[in-house]
């Protein structure tokens, strides 16, 4: 794939996310993720699936929506400034920060950080656990705003639309070219979210 490649995939990924902001629908929203997402891993050249599976690839498998694990939810800001680095093989040392922590009724915490590097971006990774059984074992994104993934909500008010159901999988999870930011131990829930896009079909 060629960096103009990529960057086109990364307006497309924008595009969409902007698409499921504006469906007032959370269960439209996430059909209208669902069929764009399939879209660009089946049909786009930088898409992550392998070049010599994609004829064989039947798009992503997706578990069906749980309205009751979309929250709008509060970013807790009081917390203690810590840091995190993820070393990767192709970028160097990728730094993070932690700006607050979602408390997420019924399942658990999750970290909220910010990328320090150029540009900046939230990020949310999760891994639950069902990780390494049905669900990709390095853990999944949520929010990666840097890269388009964004759900919505007033971050000017602290506040975080966070839709479990739109979990998706790194890119390193179908390419070992990639090398992703797995999800540290803050942002590890202890039950099973069999929801967002899973390692296969259920």
């Amino acid at each position: 794939m060629t960096a103009l490649e990529v960057a086109d995939w990364r307006r497309r990924v924008f595009k969409l996310y902007g698409k499921v902001r504006a469906e007032s629908d959370p269960a439209a929203a996430h059909a209208l993720w669902r069929e764009g997402r399939d879209d660009l891993l089946l049909h786009h050249p930088a898409s992550p699936v392998l070049e010599d599976e994609r004829a064989s690839y039947g798009g992503a498998a997706i578990g069906a929506y749980r309205p009751e694990l979309r929250f709008e939810a509060e970013i807790d800001t009081d917390v203690k400034p810590h840091e995190w680095e993820f070393t990767s093989a192709t970028d160097g040392v990728i730094p993070f920060s932690r700006v607050g922590v979602l408390h997420l009724p019924d399942v658990g915490d999750l970290d909220v950080w910010w990328l320090e590097s150029y540009g900046g971006g939230l990020f949310v990774p999760l891994k639950d656990a069902l990780a390494g059984r049905s669900t990709y074992g390095g853990g999944r994104y949520l929010i990666d705003t840097v890269k388009g993934a964004d759900l919505g909500g007033d971050l000017r008010a602290g506040h975080l639309v966070v839709d479990l159901n739109f979990a998706y999988n790194p890119s390193c999870a179908y390419n070992p070219a990639w090398t992703c930011p797995l999800a540290p131990a803050t942002n590890r829930l202890a039950v099973e979210l069999p929801v967002g896009e899973l390692t296969s079909a259920h």
